[in-house]
């Protein structure tokens, strides 16, 4: 007996729900892109976005503890995401942050570069955060904040997630003119679009919907 290709696909279950070790696996790789995509932008002088952003203006102008501050930024949105999201959302998304902190604190210890072009960083390190990012999206985790807020904005409204979150990282970004000249914040607001384009293109509801 012949079977056509939408005969087979139906005949044949898929179990789409994420295993636990794939979700470690992601929310690692995640974090860890991120991370170096955040370690590049430090140390060409650019801001990102998002409570990330936020928490490296909170670095710079007051030279508080950039882990520390990442986590407190982002305790009012954690509430959010335990109510709106759910349990499982949230642990993984404050396990994301969690690592985040940490990868952000070591990877200078064990990486380190000798030549950085800005327009390079702004580009490669958005892309970067933007693949770590969507990472996290489509195991059902963020990096809190702004993360949270846009994925309950695109739940709830179906706005794009990655819209959504590049017109509220340019806000931050405009704040950054207080501690670093126009160029940089122009290279960081390239940077943002890299970002949010990644997550806009490749993270839509009706394309994708992550378990």
């Amino acid at each position: 007996m012949n079977y056509t290709a939408p005969q087979l696909a139906a005949a044949t279950p898929v179990t789409l729900a994420h295993r636990p070790h794939e979700d470690v696996q992601a929310l690692f790789t995640g974090t860890l892109f991120v991370a170096f995509g955040v370690l590049m932008f430090g140390n060409a002088g650019l801001l990102t976005g998002g409570t990330t952003g936020l928490a490296l203006l909170i670095h710079y102008t007051l030279g508080w503890n950039f882990g520390a501050v990442l986590f407190l930024v982002n305790v009012p949105f954690y509430l959010l995401a335990w109510r709106r999201m759910g349990r499982g959302f949230t642990l993984k998304t404050v396990l994301a942050v969690a690592l985040l902190s940490g990868l952000v604190t070591l990877l200078p210890k064990v990486v380190s570069f000798g030549v950085l072009s800005p327009l390079f960083t702004a580009v490669m390190g958005g892309l970067l955060m933007g693949v770590g990012i969507l990472m996290l999206f489509r195991h059902r985790a963020s990096l809190g904040g702004f993360n949270v807020l846009a994925l309950f904005l695109q739940d709830r409204f179906g706005w794009r997630a990655g819209r959504v979150q590049m017109v509220m990282d340019a806000a931050v970004l405009l704040a950054s003119f207080a501690v670093v000249d126009w160029q940089h914040v122009a290279l960081s607001v390239l940077g943002a679009v890299m970002l949010n384009q990644t997550l806009a293109t490749n993270h839509r509801k009706e394309r994708y919907v992550a378990l």
